[in-house]
């Protein structure tokens, strides 16, 4: 689950840091809430995405602080949680719909590595 979240964390976000923020607004309906951010505001949030998609990855597969892989997880529930709220905010409920699937998947990442039964051991 967490190679999955980086590979489509890590595309996002690569997208945001390349692409104008005009461009992005041209992308369609779904795209529209850049308009409501700076450009530096777009490509800083394209930035965060791609950071966690390494930090879901990293730490586990080189075994330096494994610690991070649910801390990252952690962090982009709470980025998800933002862009639900922006969602929410500008009456896009169809597209919300994805920015909580994200947020459940981080959570079950985060819940699978620091729960109960982790399977980080």
């Amino acid at each position: 689950m967490a190679g999955a979240l980086a590979v489509a964390y890590f595309a996002g976000g690569g997208g945001k840091v390349i692409v104008p923020k005009e461009k992005i607004y041209a992308f369609g309906p779904s795209a529209r809430w850049v308009g409501d951010f700076s450009a530096g505001s777009v490509k800083a949030i394209g930035a965060l995405e791609m950071l966690a998609a390494v930090g879901l990855i990293l730490p586990a597969v080189l075994d330096i602080a494994p610690v991070l892989v649910p801390v990252t997880a952690v962090g982009l529930v709470l980025l998800m949680t933002g862009a639900a709220i922006t969602r929410f905010r500008r009456r896009e409920f169809k597209f919300m719909v994805a920015d909580l699937v994200y947020l459940v998947l981080a959570a079950f990442v985060a819940w699978g590595r620091f729960g109960p039964e982790s399977f980080t051991a």
